[in-house]
């Protein structure tokens, strides 16, 4: 059982929540969203700290992940996210917990099957993927994404353990191990 915080920062809403990855199984524990008030940026990335650190010491995850900034059309909106995304980070880092960072198009690879998918096929794909019985607010359901993604990567990263990588077809193994009870091909 590995408990995963994903994180979907924002500067007016942070999406988040939070999975259970047992193998290939996942379900569906908790998610949210922490609305920010119209107050100066520097209390708002305290809110979001605090709100992540209050998540964490709430359902004690194993792993946390958080999406990484777009590039937005607006630089100023990218440099607020970007901000955002460091009070998330800063939070998981206290709690000592391992963060990883996914792009958006990989997030929506791994839960949609295609990087330009919409937010609506992700949140369709998440209530599917988690068996809910409804569909997440929008911020929620890309939250919970990101920690699908993070358990696929988990997953993807286990069945290679030992693997130092794949070259013309065939497994190299780090020295000194022995290969798996069975090796299929990529």
């Amino acid at each position: 059982m590995t408990l995963i915080l994903g994180i979907d920062p924002g500067s007016l809403k942070t999406g988040f929540g939070v999975i259970d990855a047992t193998g290939s199984r996942l379900a569906y524990i908790s998610c949210g969203i922490i609305r920010l008030p119209a107050i100066a940026l520097p209390d708002k990335l305290k809110i979001i700290c605090d709100s992540v650190g209050a998540l964490i010491q709430q359902h004690q995850p194993r792993e946390m992940a958080v999406e990484e900034v777009f590039f937005a059309r607006d630089p100023r909106a990218a440099l607020k996210l970007g901000q955002a995304r460091g009070a998330a980070i800063v939070a998981g880092v206290q709690a000592g917990l391992p963060v990883a960072e996914y792009s958006p198009r990989t997030v929506k690879q791994s839960v949609v099957g295609t990087g330009a998918a919409t937010k609506d096929q992700v949140q369709q794909m998440v209530i599917r993927l988690l068996k809910l019985a409804a569909a997440p607010r929008e911020d929620a359901a890309d939250a919970l994404a990101v920690a699908i993604c993070h358990a696929h990567s988990m997953a993807t990263s286990a069945s290679l353990k030992g693997a130092a990588r794949y070259a013309r077809g065939r497994l190299k193994l780090e020295r000194g191990q022995a290969l798996p009870a069975r090796v299929e091909k990529p």
